[in-house]
């Protein structure tokens, strides 16, 4: 029997939507533990100005247009041959990572500021993703499509051909990011999270963000907190108990 050979092209396309979904859906099972979220959860209903299923169809809307452009740029790219590139060794691909990394976050960090800056893109564009100020995990693209293609998709873009990582390696890196972006977003604190402990960007930096009080800091997303630290929009933060239950991110004064 025969099996469908799959381009790697198209799994890197595919894999992380699939990749969006079904780490939503983990998150989607643990709302109930109260203990650990860091907003409670009526708040959800009185805070954010949309339904989850306006969330969903936007989300698909953008990842729509994440596979149009993804599929156009294999396109342009490709080896007519339809021969896949050989993979590199473990220390370069480690190094492509490492770079696809830097250039995501400058990328998105310096386009992220100005649509927060700039009063008609965050009138506009950029306060669609704002309206969830409770963050939840598969809200985390909920964006305006214009946002969605400029941050997302051309950052991802540039990360992809300036590391010169393979579509092999793409696969693994844009999964990678895309579990990094929905944690991000989840608004639960879980203990043993591996990504609360590797990155001191994760969800509750990014909660003091989405609050009104912090809107003009912790621009920095999805990996690292640099940009922040060096252009002075940097807001540390320290989880406290709340007396009703569950945990909070408090902002930290700074001298």
């Amino acid at each position: 029997m025969a099996f469908i050979e799959i381009s790697d092209e198209l799994l890197g396309t595919f894999v992380p939507i699939a990749v969006y979904w079904l780490y939503s859906g983990v998150y989607m099972l643990l709302e109930g533990w109260d203990e650990h979220r860091l907003h409670p959860k009526g708040e959800e209903n009185v805070k954010n100005v949309v339904s989850k299923a306006t969330v969903v169809k936007g989300v698909l809307v953008q990842q729509t247009f994440q596979v149009a452009i993804s599929l156009l740029l294999f396109k342009i790219i490709g080896d007519e041959t339809g021969t896949p590139p050989t993979q590199p060794s473990t220390a370069i691909i480690i190094l492509q990572f490492i770079v696809a990394m830097l250039v995501m976050d400058t990328w998105q960090y310096f386009i992220h500021r100005y649509m927060h800056i700039n009063k008609f893109l965050y009138k506009h564009i950029h306060s669609k993703h704002h309206t969830l100020v409770v963050p939840y995990a598969f809200g985390a693209l909920y964006n305006h499509p214009l946002e969605g293609l400029l941050l997302d998709t051309v950052g991802g873009a540039l990360s992809f051909l300036v590391s010169g990582m393979t579509p092999r390696t793409g696969i693994y890196f844009f999964s990678f990011a895309t579990v990094k972006t929905v944690d991000d977003h989840c608004g639960l604190w879980l203990p043993g999270n591996l990504l609360h402990v590797l990155f001191r960007n994760n969800c509750a930096y990014h909660d003091i963000h989405h609050q009104l009080y912090g809107s003009k800091y912790n621009f920095s997303q999805p990996f690292f907190v640099m940009w922040d630290k060096i252009l002075g929009t940097y807001m540390p933060y320290t989880l406290e108990v709340r007396k009703e239950g569950g945990l909070e991110a408090r902002p930290v004064k700074q001298d």
